[in-house]
């Protein structure tokens, strides 16, 4: 049975620290924030950096009213004035949070605002060409610096941050010591939550899922199955326009042949 449904605060989510550990989804449109809120998901997250994702906010918040949203704000912020005005707009619309993975001196400003953020730990996909696709902190050194940089954060005002693909003995070593909640996306159970994207979940992409990922449908399976079935009903609705058989009578609207009469009478000029 489900727990009763309790719309979370950031200050709900800091009590619930080494209490247990938070289910955490991205996702990407309203059905999936329905089911993920109808479902019992703890947290959601999802996309605010084009102008589509943008609109789709308040739809994500419609969908799935009691649940605790953070948005993730664009990468490449100009500046910390920009990074404000874009997680103020992203609150606006419905958010609960925002995600940024800019440096400290970004996630300052924002905090300053009594903006709730969450930072960046790890590796960073968009900044793979200065470290590779591969787990960050194996090294004593790695692990030393992934310590500054959480403490950065910390000291910057960031209530969490997302930590992906960071060696599991080394995220836990770490969320026991911040009092930030520490959002584990392949970095093992000893964080605060555990952080899947709906995409992977679903099985939604025919590509290899990530290690740290575990697919639960095959939904990429299903649209092929879709696709093909479009596919022929298209055929078949073609192939009935050419023989007859589409329109036939079931599809009509009938009437009084003697009204059609009637009106080639009057526009032939002839008397009724």
């Amino acid at each position: 049975m489900l727990r009763p449904r309790k719309k979370y605060t950031v200050h709900d989510l800091l009590q619930l620290k080494g209490r247990r550990c938070l289910t955490h989804i991205h996702v990407k449109s309203p059905e999936e924030a329905a089911a993920a809120e109808a479902a019992g998901v703890d947290l959601m997250s999802c996309s605010f950096d084009t102008p589509e994702a943008q609109a789709r906010l308040p739809r994500l918040v419609a969908a799935a009213p009691q649940s605790f949203l953070s948005a993730a704000t664009p990468h490449g912020l100009a500046s910390p004035e920009e990074a404000i005005r874009v997680a103020f707009r992203a609150l606006e619309a419905g958010a609960s949070s925002v995600y940024c993975s800019a440096s400290p001196f970004f996630i300052e400003a924002m905090a300053r605002e009594g903006i709730p953020v969450v930072g960046h730990l790890g590796l960073v996909p968009r900044h793979v060409t200065w470290t590779g696709y591969r787990a960050i902190g194996r090294t004593a050194e790695e692990a030393l610096a992934l310590h500054r940089r959480m403490k950065d954060l910390e000291n910057a005002g960031a209530y969490a941050a997302e930590i992906e693909v960071v060696p599991h003995p080394l995220a836990r070593f770490l969320s026991a010591r911040t009092r930030m909640l520490l959002m584990s996306l392949g970095s093992g159970p000893g964080c605060d939550t555990q952080f899947l994207f709906s995409d992977d979940i679903l099985g939604d992409y025919d590509e290899r899922p990530p290690r740290h990922a575990k697919a639960y449908r095959n939904f990429a399976a299903e649209y092929r199955r879709l696709q093909e079935e479009r596919l022929a009903a298209f055929r078949e609705y073609i192939e009935d326009v050419r023989t007859g058989r589409f329109p036939d009578r079931s599809h009509l609207v009938d009437m009084d042949p003697s009204v059609i009469d009637q009106v080639a009478r009057s526009l032939d000029g002839s008397p009724s």
